[in-house]
């Protein structure tokens, strides 16, 4: 077949298009705030990680224009050449002293960190273990390592056992998502604790939708569980509650001196530009300072997750500010999309493979600054939607 001839048989998008239900890449010309305009309407906003409305914090901002002032707009060069400035040092330091560890270290996407850590760690010999519902750039680690890659049904800690007793590597590393970014769930981080110690093997968390977000000073999964010391590599990204973007691994100071000298993702990119670094330091100090936003999160994804399974929608397993409404049926789920985008209601869908076959939802997510009238206005459209459309 000739390169080009997959492209002109991909139909699926002007499909989706010419029915009215095309999801994607809707333009939106505000900040990521809970109302948001989009195509020139106002719309409420429960489809972005924003977690704690940094993103548009007065501190956040002013920190990005002073970085823009001193250094420019970008570095002009990786990390391991010209790209390292004294910021991205010091942030370095904040967020390992932030996660409990000895180090960290700074990439340009968490999407690149996953890629570079697990790649870089996991070699000949070894084996790269995970959850059959972990982030994309989790798998696409695994596939450019030269490690075999074993999978474990989704929070199944038998079924997990049973891959650890089976392998013959001789490193091993389970990498699981701290909260799984479409279902809202939790890993059993104790049970993978216990697991890893009992078969000798390392556990990395990608803390992307935890950071800021879990544990009672908001620095993740491992906290809240109580784990911090037993977790071996935290990952995290800035582009959610850190109100930027970037991505992060903590850890030993000599397992991250080894990441910083062989993950191809971090010496082959750019460097994350001033103004991201000096927001996301920023936000962290936030984080720490005013931890009533993260109160009034958790406040929030209460209301919604209990409001939204009074009515009889099915939310999962959900213990977080990730909230689904899974409907199964792929058409149903544009068609409550649709509903709801037709309502100022912005929302995401989410079908295979995003999700498993089978298992099509509205991924809502909340921030600590919606109002309680833009959350009851969202619950009346849910209301609405689920009798039209025979959800509820």
């Amino acid at each position: 077949m000739e390169l080009y001839e997959k492209c002109r048989r991909f139909t699926a998008a002007q499909q989706l298009q010419a029915a009215g239900y095309y999801p994607y890449f809707r333009r939106i010309e505000s900040a990521q705030e809970p109302e948001v305009i989009v195509d020139g309407r106002k719309m409420i906003m429960i489809g972005s990680n924003n977690y704690l409305g940094l993103a548009t914090h007065p501190k956040v901002k002013e920190a990005a224009r002073k970085a823009l002032d001193r250094y420019g707009t970008s570095c002009a060069g990786s990390r391991f050449l010209n790209g390292t400035l004294d910021l991205h040092e010091e942030l370095e330091r904040k967020i390992a002293a932030f996660k409990g560890k000895e180090a960290a270290l700074v990439f340009s996407t968490g999407f690149q960190t996953n890629l570079g850590v697990i790649s870089a760690l996991v070699g000949k010999g070894d084996a790269v273990i995970t959850d059959r519902w972990d982030h994309a750039s989790i798998l696409d680690g695994c596939r450019l390592s030269y490690g075999r890659t074993q999978r474990f049904r989704h929070n199944d800690m038998e079924d997990l056992e049973r891959v650890l007793a089976s392998t013959d590597a001789k490193g091993k590393l389970i990498v699981i998502d701290g909260v799984f970014s479409m279902e809202g769930d939790l890993a059993d981080l104790p049970a993978i604790v216990g697991l890893a110690k009992r078969y000798g093997a390392r556990v990395m968390v990608d803390d992307a939708h935890a950071t800021g977000v879990l544990g009672p000073h908001g620095r993740g999964t491992a906290e809240h569980f109580g784990l911090e010391d037993e977790v071996d590599l935290i990952m995290g990204t800035c582009s959610k509650a850190l109100a930027s973007i970037g991505g992060f691994i903590a850890g030993k100071e000599v397992v991250i001196n080894y990441i910083k000298h062989y993950a191809r993702s971090m010496i082959f990119s750019a460097s994350l530009p001033p103004p991201c670094i000096a927001a996301i330091s920023a936000a962290l100090d936030i984080i720490q300072e005013e931890p009533e936003r993260r109160q009034r999160l958790w406040e929030h994804a209460t209301k919604m997750r209990e409001g939204l399974r009074s009515m009889g929608y099915d939310t999962g397993k959900s213990q977080t500010p990730v909230v689904p409404v899974v409907v199964g049926d792929d058409r149903k789920a544009f068609e409550l999309w649709r509903f709801l985008h037709e309502h100022d209601v912005f929302a995401n869908p989410a079908v295979s493979p995003a999700v498993p076959k089978g298992r099509a939802l509205i991924r809502t997510s909340y921030m600590a600054t919606h109002t309680t009238e833009q959350l009851d206005w969202v619950l009346e459209v849910f209301y609405k939607a689920g009798k039209k459309l025979a959800l509820i």
